[in-house]
């Protein structure tokens, strides 16, 4: 089982990074949501609720459309946490500078507050490295991170370099508890980033966190978010629909017992819904 973190209060609540920054504990994430009108105006309503964190990345094909969504809310860019990501094809040392220049030239900012490496590329992730840690020394981004690092990943990361991720952004729900990572990450000062807590949607009919759920009068996905954010240290739930942005960010208003912990935490079974990076050397 994870161990449980400090339980969030509100929308305000951040987790502090090891470089002195920090980052609010929940934030949109926009996997999947298209490019054109629709994440835009996603973007725009999120922050018009009180979202102050937006998780895209080059992959996504949308990081113009969150750069658009973020200046039409009217909320002030230094008020709003943006993260992108460095893609697979894009990684070593001179793609990796070039990809940033396009990401932000695409979202239209200045500078970054979190850029992370994606995905662990065989041969290439630690040239990536080197070309963040760069950009970090520049001002050009606030701080740098991975996502879908595994343990002898940030193993041969960490023996390389004296700087170290500040986060790592994984898939992580009852069904996929992470376990080996949250020791590891604890002793390195790395905060763990819940990517996919909805598991999109393949639990959400599961017995046990209905049963939470019907117990907190709360909905099976509010139960799910609010498990991630007392697990790990940032949760970032996606959806395109105005009415789920409300519910996913009202969870502030209960929390989750030692009964509720021990039966959701009982469900891992180790269950990626997406990539599995078990097999990356």
């Amino acid at each position: 089982m994870t161990r449980k973190r400090k339980k969030p209060r509100d929308l305000s609540d951040r987790a502090a990074f090891s470089d002195g920054g920090s980052i609010p504990r929940l934030g949109l994430g926009v996997y999947l949501s298209p490019s054109g009108k629709a994440t835009v105006e996603t973007v725009q309503a999120a922050l018009r609720l009180g979202y102050r964190h937006i998780d895209t990345a080059a992959a996504y094909g949308n990081e113009a459309e969150v750069g658009q969504g973020l200046r039409a809310s009217g909320v002030d860019r230094n008020d709003v946490f943006v993260t992108t990501k460095l893609w697979n094809d894009d990684q070593g040392y001179d793609r990796a500078l070039r990809a940033f220049d396009r990401s932000t030239k695409l979202l239209k900012l200045d500078y970054l507050d979190l850029y992370l490496i994606h995905w662990p590329v065989p041969g290439l992730r630690l040239e990536s490295w080197r070309a963040l840690v760069r950009l970090r020394e520049e001002g050009r981004v606030r701080s740098i991170g991975v996502s879908n690092f595994l343990v002898p990943h940030l193993e041969e990361l960490i023996a390389r370099f004296p700087v170290k991720p500040v986060i790592n952004q994984v898939e992580l729900h009852p069904f996929l508890t992470q376990d080996a990572l949250f020791p590891f990450c604890e002793r390195h000062g790395i905060l763990i980033e819940a990517y996919s807590p909805l598991t999109k949607g393949v639990k959400l009919g599961d017995p046990a966190v209905n049963s939470v759920a019907a117990k907190h009068g709360k909905s099976p996905a509010q139960i799910l978010i609010r498990w991630s954010l007392e697990t790990a240290d940032v949760s970032i739930p996606k959806t395109n629909r105005a009415e789920r942005l409300r519910e996913n960010i009202e969870v502030f208003d209960f929390s989750l017992d030692a009964e509720d912990h021990a039966r959701l935490g009982a469900l891992n079974e180790n269950l990626y819904t997406g990539w599995d990076p078990r097999d990356v050397d």
